[in-house]
């Protein structure tokens, strides 16, 4: 757009001053410097919609990201257990994110091609019902393996590793027991769960993102219950307002 606006006026300057018909030497001498400035203004650079990594600053990072239960599939797979998630998509008749794109077995393809579109790094999520799936206790070896294979791949084709902690799939026992992040235990379960991840793969990952917008958490989980757990209350929610306060909960998920 910016080289056509450009163009566009250098072409109407060009009509204006070769078709005009006045005689004056002065003033044709003034158009025609004009003129030789919008030559030289409209064809100096590159158009706008033309990039290279030259464009962007040093130590400028291009990468990408993706949610576990986006991109994951393999819902029953290896000791993993339902999330919030499973049981909202599994609530209806729509469709569900039980095979997705199925990255838990195809994760070496999709590193390849990260690699092929030159991703300097990638921000993955690590799933809390997959590595401890009850949301407290035992590690999953399994789940744990793949992540540290995951991130091991990553590393191996030369992409920085960057983790997410938590992207809105918590584990559904932990819901079914207290409410998840309208009770005050949610601090020390996901505490626990944090410094599982800081001490397994803290040694090769040095970027941690902690909730993925805890905004859209609170404001889809407990205010509009358009997304899990679906709490709302009738006179503000759009969701199935069953149960939950949209006066009070999106701020107590927050505190």
């Amino acid at each position: 757009m910016f080289c056509l606006f450009f163009l566009t006026q250098f072409l109407c300057f060009a009509i204006c001053t070769f078709f005009n018909k006045k005689k004056d030497t002065k003033t044709h001498i003034t158009r025609i410097i004009l003129f030789i400035f919008s030559l030289v203004f409209a064809f100096s650079g590159r158009c706008s919609d033309v990039y290279s990594r030259n464009d962007f600053p040093k130590g400028f990072v291009f990468g990408s990201a993706v949610s576990a239960f986006q991109w994951e599939g393999a819902v029953d797979d290896d000791g993993r257990i339902p999330s919030i998630w499973d049981t909202y998509v599994h609530s209806s008749d729509g469709p569900t994110e039980d095979i997705a794109c199925d990255g838990y077995h195809k994760y070496k393809e999709d590193v390849r091609l990260m690699y092929n579109m030159r991703l300097d790094a990638f921000r993955l999520f690590i799933s809390w019902p997959r590595l401890i799936p009850s949301g407290r206790g035992p590690v999953n070896p399994k789940g744990l393996r793949f992540y540290k294979n995951f991130i091991d791949e990553l590393i191996r084709y030369g992409i920085e590793p960057h983790v997410t902690l938590y992207h809105n799939d918590l584990p559904q026992a932990l819901e079914d027991e207290y409410g998840g992040w309208i009770d005050q235990t949610i601090i020390n379960d996901f505490t626990a769960f944090a410094d599982v991840c800081f001490r397994e793969f803290g040694s090769k990952v040095k970027s941690w993102w902690t909730i993925n917008e805890p905004n859209m958490l609170a404001w889809g989980g407990y205010d509009l219950g358009v997304s899990p757990p679906m709490h709302c209350s009738p006179q503000f929610g759009i969701g199935n307002c069953s149960k939950g306060n949209s006066s009070t909960e999106p701020y107590i998920a927050l505190r």
